[in-house]
């Protein structure tokens, strides 16, 4: 497949923006990420190259947000809804990035891009006008919670692309949903930056619906003394990739990640992360949990990568399996990359299935098979769900999971 001439179909020469116009160029050598590189060995070519079949779509769709809003006065934004945002309280301002900002900002880091590791990022920018395109700056404290919401339409491919600067001292609690309807793809990138004693609380939730596919990606800097708390979810996609890349732009940051993904039938849904140390005393704990089904195929690639600049980081790595059919496929690997000498970091990595024996015990007790194993999938689910910030009584991830045909 041309990606490049598919691309060019869709906009003619004259209406690409200068963002698309070098994305495209650097795009032009490699117009597909290169199969036997780490990042993409294990990615399904022919469901890659679905994704990529639809027509780009730059006209969303109304769509229904899938619970509502809670009784504090949460902040809600549809990517691609001409939302206009400049909220000025007493406490703090949230303030919309010009296109010009959002053009300076988007070179700087298309410069900065490797084509085969950025592939994603390259791909959206490249397919995205700057009314898909949403940037905001954050100041103050007692901030209410953000919600951003991205969606695919039927029959077409979405590129987002959403961009956050958190200035110095605020602290914020950001909901980010990914949605993909019947046979759509949805391109979705997000830049988050967080200046000094900065702190995030960020939750990603991706679902489709039948034949729906994802491109992920997400970018973080962290600057001293900040702190970045990520929980995702991601489910019900025939093809779905979410990439992490954290960079601890000085080191004496905190990280904390705990994802989730759930395969089933045929299904490809794989993480990719790698966390950069550019300075001592940073700290690390990620968890990644999958869950494969049927014949479907799980994966997790992570990794950490600690500098001689970085002494005294403290990081940690750890991917937990649950198998649940015997055609199912899981590969994970873990991996550090240590210069640094004065380090405390570890990496492990567990594959099981649903623990037999407490099965029988609970059948034992008169509770059935089917509501054996939702017990035991709620505990394995619930430690990943607590962690993305929205309350049960808006929003029952749990419920839905299990519920989940």
């Amino acid at each position: 497949m041309e990606i490049i001439e598919k691309i060019k179909t869709n906009k003619s020469i004259d209406n690409q923006t200068e963002i698309q116009k070098i994305c495209l160029n650097k795009l032009q050598s490699s117009p597909l990420p290169n199969p036997k590189s780490e990042q993409w060995r294990l990615s399904n070519k022919s469901k890659l190259s679905t994704l990529l079949d639809y027509s780009v779509n730059e006209k969303d769709s109304k769509f229904d947000i899938p619970y509502p809003k809670n009784s504090q006065s949460t902040i809600r934004l549809v990517i691609g809804d001409n939302c206009q945002i400049n909220l000025v309280e007493e406490n703090y301002s949230i303030n919309q990035l010009s296109e010009d900002k959002l053009v300076k900002y988007i070179k700087e880091q298309i410069s900065c891009f490797d084509q085969n590791e950025n592939w994603s990022d390259l791909l959206n920018l490249s397919l995205n006008s700057t009314k898909n395109t949403l940037g905001f700056k954050v100041s103050g404290s007692e901030i209410p919670p953000i919600e951003i919401f991205s969606h695919a339409s039927s029959n077409s491919l979405n590129a987002k692309t959403l961009i956050i600067f958190l200035e110095k001292n605020c602290d914020i609690d950001l909901l980010q949903v990914n949605l993909g309807k019947d046979n759509s793809s949805l391109s979705q990138s997000t830049f988050l930056c967080l200046e000094e004693n900065s702190s995030v609380n960020h939750g990603v939730v991706s679902y489709g619906e039948n034949k729906s596919n994802l491109l992920n990606s997400l970018n973080v800097i962290q600057q001293k003394n900040s702190k970045y708390n990520l929980g995702s979810l991601h489910f019900k996609f025939n093809y779905a990739r979410f990439e992490i890349r954290i960079k601890q732009s000085e080191g004496n940051a905190r990280t904390n990640i705990k994802g989730m993904q759930i395969t089933k039938k045929d299904e490809q849904i794989s993480t990719y992360t790698k966390i950069e140390f550019n300075g001592p005393n940073g700290f690390l704990d990620q968890i990644n949990k999958s869950l494969a089904d049927d014949k479907s195929h799980a994966i997790f690639e992570g990794s950490i990568i600690v500098p001689k600049i970085a002494q005294r980081t403290d990081a940690s790595q750890l991917s937990r399996n649950l198998l649940l059919s015997n055609l199912a496929q899981i590969d994970t690997k873990p991996q550090l990359e240590i210069i640094a000498d004065d380090v405390k970091c570890k990496h492990g990595a567990t594959i099981s299935q649903l623990n037999e024996e407490e099965l029988f015990y609970m059948r034992t007790r008169g509770i059935t098979l089917v509501e054996a194993s939702k017990l035991q999938l709620s505990s394995y689910f619930q430690e990943i769900i607590s962690f993305i910030p929205v309350s049960k009584d808006r929003w029952d991830l749990l419920d839905k999971l299990l519920n989940e045909n």
